[in-house]
């Protein structure tokens, strides 16, 4: 085993490599203008584990303009390399607001603003010209992370599946079903939330790891084998739920890394340790105003102590 570790640690440079939705948070809490901050279920999982010193490199088509310019920094100054996000001229980087309500523990996203009531740019997936310089990239990296597909997505995931990647796969819509099916034949963990697509169609044809989630309820994760249900971790505080599911995820694949796990060892058996700590790196989360907001009030080395407990699935 550890002769295998050292050859896979040989063979690959990247640790995540990722690619999806990615956008300036605006984030108005009671009523005010907070801040902004880099956001989308995609940048807040890739800054996390750059945050958490992993190796990240996230691909990404941003606008060349002041947001894109921002988000840009945000991950260089988390660690991530840069090499891979693309600024275009001819779009503008995508501003997603998010409406807190501290009291209520509310939130809510819109892509109007609320100062001007006018609509805001929104996302756009990479594509060929941005796949094509990234293709050794991909063929290097542990695991690929993505929560959207477009043709240039998928063949960004075949290229890092047929190099022997694990496959994280987090959709939180799905626009073109053929898109997602041909998806579904890669990936290794499919996560998604229970609201938003508990009854698509291909979940019952997917054999390998599935996490489902259920929001304040828990989660389910199952493979083709067997099933675990993981009660939510009871928060000691709730100001902001806002990248709770980020956080499981973030804690799960910070996990397989240390673990160094690969595609044939992903088992059930094998991944509930690290769900769980994802789930506690959530809970602490849910104190703290925004969807990173344990690493902003309390550093990454009390993330890194969170997910480094030792728990077990109640």
């Amino acid at each position: 085993m550890k002769q295998q570790s050292k050859k896979r640690e040989l063979s690959r440079s990247i640790e995540v490599a990722g690619t999806g939705f990615t956008v300036l948070d605006r984030v108005f809490a009671d009523g005010d203008l907070a801040g902004e901050t880099l956001g989308g279920t995609c940048g807040n999982v890739l800054i996390s584990l750059a945050l958490l010193q992993r190796n990240v490199t996230p691909l990404l088509a941003l606008g060349d303009d002041d947001e894109g310019e921002r988000l840009v920094v945000e991950f260089l100054e988390a660690g991530a390399s840069i090499e891979h996000i693309h600024l275009r001229k001819d779009h503008k980087s995508p501003v997603l607001i998010q409406i807190l309500d501290t009291r209520q523990s509310r939130h809510e996203f819109s892509f109007i603003c609320p100062e001007l009531n006018v609509s805001l740019p929104r996302y756009h997936s990479i594509n060929e010209s941005e796949l094509t310089p990234a293709i050794s990239m991909l063929a290097t990296c542990e695991i690929f992370y993505a929560d959207r597909l477009s043709v240039s997505i998928l063949e960004a995931m075949r290229t890092a599946w047929s190099a022997g990647a694990i496959i994280f796969f987090e959709p939180s819509e799905i626009e073109d079903d053929n898109l997602y099916l041909e998806a579904l034949s890669m990936v290794s963990i499919l996560k998604y939330s229970a609201d938003r697509l508990g009854d698509v169609e291909g979940h019952e044809h997917y054999k390998n790891v599935k996490i489902v989630t259920h929001g304040s309820a828990g989660l389910e994760i199952s493979d083709s084998f067997s099933r675990v249900w993981c009660e939510a971790v009871r928060a000691s505080s709730v100001i902001d739920t806002c990248g709770s599911g980020d956080m499981v995820s973030v804690g799960l694949i910070d996990w397989l890394l240390a673990e160094d796990l690969d595609m044939s060892s992903l088992e059930l058996d094998s991944l509930i340790d690290g769900v769980v700590a994802g789930q506690h790196l959530a809970a602490e989360n849910c104190a703290y105003t925004g969807a990173r907001g344990i690493f902003a009030k309390r550093g990454s080395h009390f993330a890194k102590e969170i997910l480094h407990g030792s728990w077990s699935c109640s």
